[in-house]
C-alpha cells in the first residue's frame, strides 16, 4: 500500500441542535470509481471528525485520511482505487484529539469508467439496441438517455446488448453508459448519438369484393414512402407493394381466402421504419351457385327449399342469405335454406349471397321459380240428360295441367286429367257428387280449393203403372227412385192439367174428365237439384163416363126396357137389375136394353155401367123397379060362422096389400087388407063360390089372382035334441041341412068326454056309458070332406040326472055359441 493520503474533497457542514451523547453512526452516501462520500451522525462534544480508509482485507494499512470540523456530517474521500472493497472508519475527536466515539462501514468503490457505447441499433420505433464492452467488477450498468427536448432517463441494464425502451419514434438521443457495483457507479462514458425509426403505419383493411383488398392507413410523420407485404395463408405467396400514398388496392386475390397484411414507412434517411403487426383480412366469398329450388311443406305451411354448392376452399365460417323478390328471406350456414310461407301462383326471383367477416359476396345468378298453382275457381257444372256431366273452371296462371276428382256418395271416385278447363264425367241420376279440381305444375299440386257439392237430378221412376180407379180418378204407382224426395205427378189432356205432389211412390189423380185420354208423367224432385223433367209420359184413358138420365119402361110383368143417355166415345153398356133373387143383366153398345125373365114380387135397383178398354164407369144413378107382386100360392077359406068366412093365404112375394073378393050365385063379398087373412060375411054355409084377389105392391103395381072351386062349409044341423035311453045311453038327434055330410057329436062333461059319428044322411047318434049327474056341452057339427070338424056350430048345455045308478032325466039348459 502506498503512503497514506489526507485528501478531503467534500465537506458538509450542518448546524443542528446538540444531540444527545451517544455512539456515532456512519453510512456510505455514494461511491464512484475513485471517490466515496460518507454520512455520519453528530457526536456531542466532538470538535472534529476523522475518516480513515483501508482495504477491507488489510485494515491495518490505511491508504487515506480525511478530517472534518465539528459541524460537518457529510464528507468525501478521493483518489481511491476502482472496484476495491474498503473499510471506512469515522472517529469523533475532542479538542485534544481524543477519540470520543467511532464507527466503520465497508463499501466497494465503483468500477472503472466505461468506454463509449459501441453500437446503437433501432429495434423498433420506440426501442434502441445498445452494445457495449463489459467491465470487470461491474454487477450492472446504467445507460443515460438524453435529448435536446429536456428528456433525461437512466436505465439499469445487466448485460450487452441491452434494450432501451419507451422512446419516442423518429427522435435523436444522446447515450452514455456507467458501470456499477454494490458500492456505486462509475462516471459516464463519452456520449454517442442515435435516432429511433418511424413508427408503424396503423393499417386498416377491407375487402370490397371477392378478389381484392383495400389497405389504408393514417399518414406517418416524416415518412417518404410505405411498403406493404401481403401473405396468403396456406401458400408460400408473399406479395410486396411500395407506395407513397396512404392506401392501396390489392387485386387478383382468391375469393374467400385469408391474407396477412403488414406495412412499414421509410424515412428521409432511407431507413425502414417499424413494421406493423400483421392484419388478417379475408376476401369476400365467391357468389354461390344455386343447385335446386323446390317446394317443401311444414305444419301445413309451404316454403321454398333453396340449395347451393358449398365451396370447400374458402376460409372461415360462411353465412348464406337467401332472398326472394317477394320479400322472403332466410339465413343458413349449411348448403340449404327454406323461404317460409310462400303462396300459390307466385313467381319468385331467388338469389343467394354468401357472407363472411369481410362482407357479402356478389349475388348468385337469379333463379326464377314458380310456386305451385292456386286452386281453380269458378267451378260450374252442366248436366245433360244422357248421364254425362261437364265440370268447368277458370284457368289458373302458371298451371300446366289439371286433375278433376268426382267422388260419388257411395265412395266411388272418378278422375280426369286434362290441360283444358273442363272435364266430362259419367254422372248417374240421384247421386250426390263432391267435385274438386287441382292444378299442377312442376312445383307441385295446388292447395285444396272449393269443393262443389252437386246433386244430380233424381232418377225417373221405373215400373210406372197407371190404373183406373174410377171414371175421374187414376191411380199411379211406381218404384221409388234414387235421389227423389218428392214426386210431382201430372196428368194432362187437351183441356186441363191435374197435379199431385207427394213423397210416397203412389198418387191418385182425381177430378179428371171421364172417357178422356191423359198423358201421365211422374216427375221426381229434390230440394237440391230440382225436378227431373225428362221422364217419359205414360198415356192412359180414363174410364167411361157414367150413363145419365136412366129411364125404365116396363113392358110386361117380367120384362122392362131400360134406356139412358150415352156420352162415351166407345163403350159397352151393361144394365143390371139387382134384387133379392140376384142380378139380371143385359148388354149393349147402344143406349137401351131389355131385361127379361124378371120374377114377380121382386124389387130391383136398376143401374147402367159403361165399360171400355180403360175400365168401367161409375154406376149410373139407380132407379127402383118393382115387378108385379106374386099371387099367393095357397089360399084357404075357413068358415068362422055359418055366415062369416075367414080367407087365409100364403105369403105373396112383393105384395103389400090385398083386395079379396068372394063371388057366388048367392052373393058377393070384398075385403081389402095388408094382412094375410080376411073375414067376410054374407057367405052362407053350403055355398060354392069363386075367390079373386088383387095383390098390390108398395108402388101400386097389381097382380090379378083367381082361385076357383071353393065352397063354404056345410051348415050346422038344427033341432039338436038329447034323449035318454036304457042302459045309461043317450041319443043325440038333429035335423040335417044336407045329406052329403057326416056328422060328429061331441059331449064334454066335467069328468068325461064322449063322441060319436053319424054317416052321411043320418040324423042321430047314440052315446053309451054316460056318466049321470054331470052337465054336458053338446055340439053336433058336419065333417068336411077332409074329415075335419066344422068348428062354428053352436053348443047346447044339458044336465044329465041320475035315477039310481042309471041315467035319469036330461034337462036342456040352453044354447051358446062356440067359445
Amino acid at each position: 500500500m502506498g503512503p497514506m493520503k489526507w485528501l478531503v474533497t467534500f465537506v458538509l457542514l450542518g448546524i443542528c441542535s446538540q444531540a444527545a451523547a451517544q455512539a456515532i453512526q456512519v453510512s456510505v452516501f455514494s461511491v464512484t470509481s475513485k471517490t466515496a462520500i460518507l454520512r455520519w451522525t453528530r457526536y456531542s462534544g466532538a470538535s472534529s471528525y476523522k475518516i480513515t480508509v483501508a482495504p477491507q482485507n488489510s485494515p491495518s494499512n490505511p491508504i487515506a485520511f480525511a478530517t472534518f470540523g465539528p459541524n460537518t456530517v457529510l464528507g468525501s474521500v478521493n483518489s481511491l482505487t476502482p472496484n476495491i472493497l474498503y473499510t471506512f472508519t469515522i472517529e469523533a475527536l475532542d479538542s485534544s484529539q481524543v477519540r470520543l466515539s467511532s464507527a466503520a462501514v465497508d463499501s466497494f468503490t465503483a468500477p472503472e469508467i466505461m468506454e463509449p457505447i459501441q453500437t446503437v441499433k433501432p429495434k423498433d420505433s420506440t426501442t434502441l439496441m445498445v452494445g457495449f464492452s463489459l467491465k470487470t467488477g461491474a454487477t450492472h450498468y446504467i445507460i443515460r438517455i438524453q435529448n435536446d427536448d429536456g428528456f433525461f432517463r437512466e436505465d439499469k441494464v445487466s448485460s450487452s446488448p441491452a434494450e432501451i425502451e419507451s422512446l419516442s419514434p423518429y427522435t435523436e438521443y444522446t447515450l452514455s453508459i456507467m458501470s456499477a457495483n454494490s458500492g456505486g457507479r462509475s462516471q459516464p462514458s463519452l456520449p454517442v448519438t442515435a435516432k429511433t425509426v418511424l413508427p408503424p403505419p396503423q393499417i386498416s383493411t377491407s375487402s370490397p369484393n371477392n378478389d381484392s383488398i383495400i389497405v389504408s392507413w393514417a399518414p406517418v410523420a416524416h415518412a417518404v414512402q410505405y411498403s406493404l407485404s401481403i401473405y396468403a395463408f396456406g401458400s408460400d405467396t408473399n406479395i410486396k407493394h411500395n407506395t407513397s400514398n396512404t392506401n392501396l388496392t390489392i387485386s387478383g386475390l382468391a375469393a374467400g381466402a385469408l391474407y396477412g397484411i403488414k406495412g412499414f414507412a421509410w424515412d428521409l434517411e432511407g431507413r425502414e421504419g417499424e413494421g406493423s403487426l400483421y392484419i388478417n383480412q379475408t376476401t369476400r366469398p365467391p357468389a354461390p351457385s344455386i343447385v335446386n329450388v323446390s317446394i317443401v311443406t311444414s305444419n301445413g305451411v309451404a316454403g321454398l327449399s333453396v340449395s347451393w354448392e358449398l365451396n370447400q376452399d374458402v376460409y372461415g365460417s360462411i353465412q348464406y342469405h337467401v332472398m326472394s323478390d317477394h320479400g322472403h328471406t332466410c339465413n343458413s350456414t349449411s348448403s340449404s335454406c327454406t323461404l317460409s310461407a310462400v303462396g300459390c301462383g307466385e313467381v319468385h326471383t331467388i338469389q343467394v349471397i354468401a357472407l363472411n367477416e369481410a362482407g357479402p359476396s356478389f349475388p348468385s345468378s337469379p333463379v326464377v321459380f314458380i310456386t305451385f298453382p292456386c286452386p281453380p275457381e269458378s267451378l260450374a257444372l252442366v248436366e245433360s240428360t244422357e248421364g254425362n256431366c261437364t265440370l268447368t273452371w277458370g284457368t289458373v296462371p302458371h298451371a300446366d295441367s289439371y286433375v278433376a276428382f268426382f267422388k260419388r256418395g257411395d265412395s266411388t271416385e272418378e278422375t280426369c286429367n286434362t290441360t283444358s278447363n273442363n272435364c266430362k264425367y259419367h254422372c248417374l241420376c240421384g247421386h250426390t257428387y263432391l267435385l274438386s279440381v287441382f292444378a299442377y305444375n312442376e312445383a307441385g299440386i295446388s292447395p285444396q280449393g272449393r269443393i262443389l257439392n252437386h246433386t244430380t237430378l233424381p232418377c225417373c221412376p221405373e215400373n210406372v203403372s197407371v190404373s183406373v180407379v174410377s171414371s175421374d180418378t187414376l191411380e199411379i204407382m211406381w218404384m221409388a227412385s234414387r235421389g227423389a224426395e218428392l214426386y210431382e205427378t201430372r196428368a194432362a189432356d187437351i183441356s186441363e192439367v191435374i197435379l199431385c205432389n207427394d213423397t210416397a211412390p203412389v198418387c191418385a189423380l182425381s177430378d179428371l174428365s171421364c172417357d178422356s185420354p191423359y198423358s201421365v208423367v211422374v216427375t221426381p224432385c229434390n230440394e237440391i237439384s230440382g225436378c227431373n223433367r225428362a221422364c217419359k209420359a205414360h198415356n192412359k184413358d180414363t174410364a167411361p163416363c157414367m150413363p145419365m138420365n136412366l129411364l125404365l119402361d116396363p113392358k110386361n110383368s117380367s120384362c122392362v126396357s131400360v134406356s139412358w143417355k150415352a156420352n162415351n166415345r166407345a163403350a159397352t153398356y151393361t144394365v143390371s137389375a139387382s134384387g133379392d133373387d140376384g142380378q139380371h143383366t143385359c148388354t149393349t153398345s147402344g143406349n137401351s136394353c131389355d131385361i127379361t125373365d124378371l120374377p114377380c114380387g121382386s124389387t130391383y135397383e136398376v143401374s147402367v155401367i159403361a165399360t171400355s178398354a180403360a175400365g168401367q164407369s161409375l154406376t149410373s144413378y139407380s132407379d127402383s123397379l118393382e115387378t108385379e107382386p106374386c099371387c099367393p100360392m095357397n089360399l084357404t077359406v075357413e068358415q068362422v060362422t055359418q055366415a062369416v068366412s075367414n080367407i087365409l093365404w100364403s105369403h105373396a112375394k112383393g105384395a103389400h096389400s090385398f083386395l079379396t073378393s068372394l063371388t057366388s050365385t048367392r052373393g058377393h063379398a070384398r075385403c081389402h087388407t095388408q094382412d094375410s087373412h080376411c073375414l067376410m060375411g054374407c057367405i052362407t054355409c053350403g055355398t060354392n063360390y069363386t075367390v079373386t084377389m088383387e095383390a098390390f105392391s108398395k108402388s101400386g103395381r097389381m097382380s090379378n089372382c083367381t082361385y076357383k072351386g071353393f065352397s063354404s062349409s056345410a051348415c050346422c044341423p038344427s033341432g039338436v035334441r038329447l034323449y035318454s035311453l036304457a042302459g045309461n045311453s043317450l041319443r043325440v038327434y038333429w035335423r040335417s041341412a044336407g045329406s052329403s055330410h057326416s056328422y060328429i057329436t061331441e059331449m064334454v062333461g066335467g069328468s068325461n068326454n064322449y063322441t060319436c059319428t053319424a054317416p052321411p044322411g043320418a040324423s042321430s047318434c047314440d052315446v053309451g056309458n054316460i056318466q049321470c049327474g054331470d052337465v054336458y056341452h053338446v055340439v053336433v057339427a058336419p065333417l068336411t070332406p077332409e074329415g075335419s070338424k066344422v068348428l062354428f056350430c053352436p053348443q047346447r048345455l044339458y044336465s044329465v040326472t041320475c035315477s039310481g045308478s042309471n041315467v035319469g032325466t036330461v034337462i036342456y039348459r040352453g044354447k051358446r055359441s062356440l067359445d
